[in-house]
């Protein structure tokens, strides 16, 4: 019994009908529900390709962990020993970072600045992300300053220039002078060595110096603001729950993704936003898939009444229009994901569609994912359902 309303519905599918303007409505149809499910998987996976570059900038951006002070800003790297001394970590480094006042050739700015050990200064993965000059923290002896795309665009900043940058920061421990503000700052002059690139936010406001040379700034002799990691793949978790208990409640153990909360929600917001905007021209499509439906049940009043002069329930004569509906649907859908899938392999293998203007990739950048598959599968089925659901139940 269940069989047969489905070999009905399938012949109804592909057998001519009287009025051609079914046809038509149902050719519509098919062609719209692949349309939509095909735009469903390129644009997800653009937005994916989009993710990952902007991952990836954070990923070079930021530790796997970073360990911060839950009260004040600076605190004494204490008890870290048995951290390092874990195989599942493979480096760990010092950091000190401070909002500071900064001048280059007569233009000034705030900027936030970041002392880095040399442990960080040799193994930054920031170092793969210079476009111009040279990722050098110290000259000889002499230290040097690397800074953000953006606020070298702002400021005129050029490495090949030998304008040195100013940094200012008001003493910690001496008094404020009322008649001349400007004895009060503490200062550092550095040369330029080198500019990176690694995200908009990044780029507009940071400066990386040598940690001693900030240290003197500052006036902090032995005190950092945080403590960055890197573990060995797959072993993050792990580490981070060790360090939460050895660390005690006094500090926070924040992952990649605890660092940039924010960014990464809006990331899946958006994602999730452009799905439910493209689900809903899809259930607009849908509607001719409805309209097919109604025109085809009005078409085989004759057959329904031999059916039921036969014998055959009402439930199973929804079920033949339910069925028919759906098919309609589901054959847009798999016409729809055959063409997105090969489409995104496409752009993925030969770049088919160029990203204007300069950008860090030179095509639109696409990454398949399965899970993106399994929803457009669920969200153009469930409409497809819904369309054939409504005008079979008024049979």
């Amino acid at each position: 019994m269940t069989s047969l309303p489905f070999r009905i519905a399938f012949r109804y599918l592909f057998a001519r009908k009287s009025y051609n303007v079914i046809n038509t409505i149902s050719a519509i149809g098919v062609t719209g529900m692949a349309i939509g499910t095909a735009a469903l998987v390129m644009i997800l996976s653009v937005f994916n390709g989009f993710d990952s570059l902007v991952s990836q900038s954070l990923t070079d951006a930021h530790p796997d962990l970073v360990v911060k002070p839950v009260s004040g800003k600076v605190f004494t790297p204490e008890g870290f020993d048995r951290a390092l001394a874990s195989e599942d970590v493979l480096r760990l480094s010092s950091i000190l970072e401070e909002q500071v006042f900064i001048s280059y050739d007569n233009k000034q700015s705030l900027a936030r600045v970041k002392g880095m050990d040399p442990v960080s200064e040799e193994e930054s993965p920031m170092r793969r992300h210079l476009i111009d000059g040279v990722w050098q923290l110290h000259r000889g002896k002499q230290p040097s300053a690397v800074v953000g795309a953006g606020l070298a665009a702002s400021l005129g900043m050029n490495p090949r220039f030998v304008t040195p940058l100013e940094i200012y920061y008001p003493s910690r421990t001496g008094a404020v002078s009322l008649t001349n503000p400007s004895a009060s700052l503490r200062s550092q002059t550095l040369p330029l060595s080198g500019v990176f690139s690694v995200s908009a936010e990044t780029d507009a406001k940071l400066v990386v110096v040598p940690i001693e040379t900030l240290r003197e700034l500052l006036d902090y002799p032995t005190e950092v603001t945080a403590v960055e990691i890197w573990t060995a793949p797959g072993r993050t978790k792990a580490v981070q729950e060790d360090l939460i208990q050895s660390l005690g409640p006094s500090f926070r153990v924040l992952d990649r993704f605890q660092q940039e909360e924010s960014v990464y929600k809006m990331m899946r917001y958006e994602k999730l936003a452009i799905y439910l905007i493209l689900v809903f021209i899809v259930l607009i499509i849908a509607f001719n898939i409805y309209s097919s439906l109604k025109m085809l049940v009005i078409e085989k009043e004759g057959d329904i009444g031999t059916l039921r002069s036969l014998g055959a329930p009402e439930g199973m004569l929804r079920r033949i229009f339910l069925m028919e509906g759906w098919l309609v649907s589901l054959l847009g859908m798999v016409i729809g994901l055959v063409i997105g899938i090969v489409l995104v392999l496409l752009q993925e293998r030969f770049g088919l569609v160029p990203m204007p203007g300069n950008f860090l990739v030179s095509a639109y950048p696409v990454v398949l994912k399965g899970t993106d598959i399994l929803w457009t599968v669920a969200g153009v089925a469930g409409i497809g359902y819904l369309m054939a659901y409504l005008p079979s139940r008024k049979l």
